[in-house]
């Protein structure tokens, strides 16, 4: 079995290296890394500006414990890289991507916008298996241990699931003797972003028109400095990801990305919208 990992959070970060060592010590399959060179948090399964270049750069790096590892880094966000080793950038064809390890969890409507998950979710769309993985934050030194092990035993079952499976790990921060264990919990409606304010300031917001002003919009992140743990509780679905994680369970969720909606009544809204506009 050929496996490609990669990541968001570069290829430089530890998370990655990681799994790529506990995929490679576990004799799991063949291991390539293809990663960003810098940080694509949050890029979802973006690309960038593919129309604007006729190439991706890219570099052969060497990381730690990973020396017999082919390892490169390029220049763009992790679906890239997806896609780019699924037309044949990098070799022979691959049997399964493995992202992550994510050092922040994509529970909830945070997977729709992680780099980790949209470069599993890529995958799928050449019909690949893929694992997503991250962890909780935490203080350090980070359990990597503790998600690269699950991650492990997940491979081999994934690698005989129907072609385009998609399951998405989450695993709070603690040492593998202090998880409770594993659970299939639902994707919940939870983000990280809770809130928003808008600070109005007195710098232009366009340069080119100095009659326009703006200022900035903070955030109120969940987990982050003044968070409110109990009203964070109340806004977590029961049964959901988040909860379970709250709950010191790992998680794993069965994803599927972008598809069309053949349900009847959005059929049915379909059939109304195309007669609407051939009028």
């Amino acid at each position: 079995m050929r496996i490609l990992v990669t990541n968001d959070d570069g290829v430089f970060a530890p998370g990655i290296a990681a799994l790529a060592r506990g995929l490679v010590d576990a004799a799991v399959g063949d291991v390539v890394v293809v990663a960003p060179l810098t940080d694509h948090s949050g890029a979802g399964a973006a690309v960038g500006p593919v129309y604007e270049r006729e190439n991706i750069p890219y570099e052969s790096v060497e990381v730690r414990g990973l020396e017999d590892v082919t390892t490169i880094g390029i220049d763009g966000p992790p679906a890239l890289a997806v896609i780019l080793a699924c037309i044949g950038g990098f070799g022979p064809p691959f049997d399964l991507v493995c992202s992550g390890v994510n050092h922040g969890v994509n529970a909830g409507r945070s997977a729709l916008h992680s780099g980790t998950v949209g470069a599993a979710l890529t995958a799928a769309q050449f019909g690949l298996r893929a694992l997503a993985v991250s962890v909780a934050w935490g203080s350090d030194p980070v359990p990597w241990e503790t998600p690269v092990r699950l991650a492990v035993r997940a491979a081999p079952v994934l690698a005989t699931a129907a072609a385009s499976t998609v399951l998405n790990l989450n695993v709070p921060a603690v040492a593998p003797d202090e998880l409770r264990g594993v659970r299939h919990a639902g994707l919940g409606h939870t983000g990280l972003i809770r809130a928003a304010r808008r600070d109005p300031g007195d710098h232009p917001a366009d340069t080119t028109t100095q009659d326009r002003t703006g200022g900035a919009i903070s955030l109120v992140l969940r987990g982050g400095d003044g968070s409110d743990p109990d009203a964070e509780q109340r806004e977590v679905a029961p049964g959901s990801d988040a909860a379970a994680l709250a709950d010191g369970w790992a998680t794993l969720t069965a994803l599927v990305g972008i598809r069309e909606d053949s349900s009847a009544p959005t059929a049915e809204t379909v059939a109304k919208a195309v007669a609407a506009l051939a009028t």
